[in-house]
């Protein structure tokens, strides 16, 4: 290995559903020298699907099949993939699994398991299908709630980032009547400290917050709404506030949104999935990426799903995947070179 790759961070990319797009878009990422000039990238999947996918988008790339990281060859004009051998050739595109969920399961897990041992400094995922999961018996919302299961984790927050916009997460998989329901002092306030913990390692000094309400208007002094806003985030941002944060709200949504995108505030607070997941993908899918905070291990994804419709065509946009690899990029520690 060259110093130059020396001093690059490894990071494990999750191949997802291997129904899904993912094996394309890894396959279209990593074709691109820019791309393996980031990092020393170790697939973890199915070496025979990542070739198939690579015929199907028209890629001329050879895939190295592993048994263990020590014989990676990040020198090598190959993709490097940890091969757990998990995906039947005739597995179809585009469906529902639970072959695929399983391996989709065990892809992650491998993961895990290098990243903690230190081999990997960071986490990079392609999309999984909740129903394949499911179908294989791992009763998870999505990769947040796994992946912190499998580190041991009790509470993690997801943070959506585009670059024009950082939006964290109270709540996210779960029905809007039970997102309410959930949302408290305590836990507003925790999300707040995770995000504001990762602004500041990322150098931002004194980050400024804007926390979203629940209701339109945030409640107009409680015309709207039965006083979520007084009773479960006011708290939370006075406590913030009393530490010298930089933490506003709750503010009404929709002027919130408005003034993060032209640069007013670093980050956002949302209360539930799809009050911050609008505004992101209105950016564009291409360019957002998802980090989940909180984890001991960093962990960026594509914000994009296992797109069924399209997968196996060759037509899937690789951008998303490239973007959350400059993320984990950026959020590694440097190994010591050598």
């Amino acid at each position: 290995m060259t110093p130059t790759q020396s001093s690059l961070p490894t990071i494990a990319i999750t191949m997802g559903d291997p129904s899904g797009v993912g094996p394309e878009i890894i396959m279209k990422a990593l074709a691109q020298d820019s791309t393996r000039q980031l990092c020393n990238a170790l697939v973890i999947g199915d070496a025979e699907r990542l070739r198939l996918a690579g015929r199907l988008a028209g890629i001329d790339l050879e895939v190295a099949s592993l048994d263990d990281p020590a014989q990676a060859d990040f020198a090598a004009p190959a993709v490097q993939c940890i091969d757990l051998k998990l995906v039947p050739a005739d597995l179809p595109f585009g469906k529902v699994s639970p072959v695929a969920g399983e391996a989709a399961f065990r892809f992650i897990e491998k993961a895990v398991e290098i990243a903690s041992a230190g081999i990997a400094q960071a986490i990079c995922t392609a999309p999984l299908s909740k129903e394949a999961l499911h179908a294989a018996g791992h009763k998870y919302p999505g990769h947040t709630e796994l992946l912190a299961e499998l580190t041991g984790t009790p509470e993690v927050s997801m943070m959506l980032v585009s670059p024009k916009l950082r939006v964290i997460h109270v709540t996210t998989h779960i029905g809007l009547i039970d997102a309410i329901a959930k949302i408290e002092p305590g836990l507003v306030g925790r999300v707040i400290a995770r995000g504001h913990a990762v602004l500041t390692k990322a150098g931002i000094a004194n980050p400024k917050i804007g926390v979203c309400a629940i209701n339109p208007h945030a409640g107009e002094n409680g015309l709207f709404g039965r006083g979520e806003e007084a009773e479960k985030i006011t708290p939370a941002v006075e406590a913030c506030q009393a530490k010298g944060w930089d933490v506003r709200g709750p503010l009404p949504a929709d002027t919130l949104f408005f003034l993060a995108g032209r640069g007013d505030y670093d980050m956002v607070v949302a209360m539930y999935h799809d009050q911050g997941h609008g505004p992101i993908k209105v950016l564009g899918l291409e360019s957002g990426v998802n980090i989940t905070v909180g984890l001991p291990v960093i962990r960026t994804s594509v914000d994009h799903g296992t797109a069924f419709d399209i997968a196996g065509t060759g037509v899937a946009d690789e951008r998303s995947l490239i973007e959350a690899l400059r993320q984990a990029v950026g959020l590694a520690p440097r190994p010591v070179a050598v």
